[in-house]
């Protein structure tokens, strides 16, 4: 059984990121591809694909979106995801149980709450028109007063499949946008595909990856079990520290000596996110620095292929300020790639403002 070195794994994922080189591809294929987009807010998706595609442009997402060929809803991890409308049909569903176990994880939240009676009722008030969750809840709190309105309102978020309505916000959505039930949004019935299908799309974006890593990125569990299944079509490999690794087997896995340009991720991308053991990207003392207190996932940039440090933008009237702050001192040659295209990012991200600046914090 062949091992794979952590640098190898680094290459075989930044590749099916498109963070190797950028891609031509569309937005919707390019969604896909990467597994879906985690989008806790709605501007980070759109960072994450102008750093991975070429020529990427605002409008593109917009149309996706109009479109409703992109929606963006809760899925993998019970946390927001922008998905291909195909994908997420396909495997919302497929996500139930998992969903429905964060849920009662939340079990102070569901004093109250019941299901059978409150999912019709969300569906019915969406489906008359889309809402925001603010009213959504008063409108629930007053239908069933015995129940918290957190407790209905996170219910109706993990258990009914809905989505996000896009406006002409710059970004697609308003800080308090409305949602509407999938099925009515997309006019499809939702279907259940195999969770087999599922781990195979993980791996396509994600891989080569042990079980705990699938699980990890899907928040469903006993995945060993369908993978042990799903081996006899499947590359196994070994890590250095000797655990399996599952692959596609047509799947890239670049040499380790591939170069990496410099790259900057959005908060919460799920680069930093998909995997139990993320060494392949990120050094085990650094891993702590890219989660704060509140649990947020700071935006990050990469340098030879790894997490080197953090980045913000701070706006003012007419200027805008990308602060990276390294982990470590930057390597020779590092400063000059990441500036230039720290300066590409913010002439992308604030298109209007008169003056923009890159500044390098010390470690």
């Amino acid at each position: 059984m062949e091992t794979l070195t952590t640098r190898r794994l680094n290459r075989a994922t930044l590749a099916r990121q498109m963070l190797l080189a950028r891609d031509r591809t569309d937005v919707v294929t390019a969604v896909e591809r990467l597994g879906g987009m985690q989008a806790q807010e709605a501007r980070h998706p759109f960072t994450g694909l102008w750093t991975r595609l070429e020529g990427f442009r605002r409008e593109d997402m917009h149309r996706a979106l109009h479109d409703r060929l992109l929606v963006r809803g809760t899925m993998m991890r019970a946390t927001l995801h922008l998905m291909s409308a195909a994908d997420y049909a396909a495997f919302r569903l497929t996500l139930g149980p998992a969903l429905a176990s964060a849920a009662t994880g939340r079990g102070d939240l569901f004093a109250g709450v019941d299901l059978d009676r409150l999912l019709p009722v969300a569906h019915a008030l969406l489906r008359e028109r889309p809402r925001d969750f603010t009213t959504l809840r008063d409108l629930l709190q007053a239908e069933f007063p015995e129940a918290g309105d957190r407790g209905l309102g996170y219910a109706v978020r993990t258990q009914l499949p809905l989505v996000m309505v896009p406006t002409e916000d710059r970004w697609a959505f308003p800080r308090t946008a409305d949602f509407a039930p999938a099925d009515v949004w997309l006019g499809v019935e939702l279907s259940r595909k195999p969770v087999e299908e599922l781990v195979l799309r993980y791996l396509a974006a994600f891989g080569p990856a042990t079980a705990a890593d699938a699980q990890t990125w899907s928040g469903i569990k006993g995945l060993r079990a369908v993978l042990d299944g799903l081996r006899p079509g499947l590359r196994v490999f070994r890590d250095e520290r000797g655990r399996e690794l599952f692959d596609l087997p047509d799947a890239p896995r670049p040499d380790e000596d591939v170069p990496a340009p410099a790259r900057f991720l959005p908060d919460f991308d799920n680069l930093v996110l998909a995997h139990a053991d993320r060494t392949r990207l990120v050094a085990e003392e650094h891993r702590g620095r890219l989660t704060t207190k509140n649990l947020r996932v700071r935006a990050t940039f990469l340098w030879d292929g790894s997490v080197c440090g953090t980045w913000q933008v701070e706006r003012g009237r007419d200027t805008a300020v990308l602060r990276m702050t390294p982990f470590e001192p930057l390597p020779g040659g590092a400063v000059s790639g990441l500036t230039e295209e720290a300066g590409a990012l913010l002439r992308f991200a604030e298109p209007d403002a008169a003056t923009l600046d890159v500044r390098i914090e010390r470690p």
